[in-house]
């Protein structure tokens, strides 16, 4: 069964940093570049960042650049993704996702993603 778990999420303050997870099982891990995406309420899903299967390429949107960080371990088949700097426009649900080949020279569209994590909260209040 293949399946995608997020966490890590929360409320943090303006100017704060919180560090997400991605632990996959069920198929081969390293074989997957893996995106990170993220949906405000009445917002479409957005991509955030994406790292390819080997971790040798990422990507990030211009609205996270310099404050976010993708990184993976394979060998515990998890994605991270380091959030510092953080504003209250990033307040939302972010998902992980397996990405159609092994590519990333752009995160690209949700459908260019097959198996989706359920998301975890992040809130970014004072």
């Amino acid at each position: 069964e293949v399946q995608l778990q997020a966490s890590g999420g929360g409320l943090v303050q303006p100017g704060g940093s919180l560090r997400l997870s991605c632990a996959a099982s069920g198929f081969t891990f390293d074989d997957y570049g893996i995106g990170w995406f993220r949906q405000a309420p009445g917002e479409e899903r957005e991509g955030v960042s994406c790292i390819s299967s080997s971790g040798g390429g990422t990507y990030y949107a211009d609205s996270v650049k310099g404050r976010f960080t993708i990184s993976r371990d394979n060998a515990k088949n998890t994605v991270y993704l380091q959030m510092n700097s953080l504003k209250p426009e990033d307040t939302a649900v972010y998902y992980c996702a397996t990405r159609i080949g092994s590519f990333c020279r752009r995160v690209g569209g949700p459908y260019e993603y097959v198996y989706w994590g359920q998301g975890t909260q992040v809130t970014v209040s004072s």
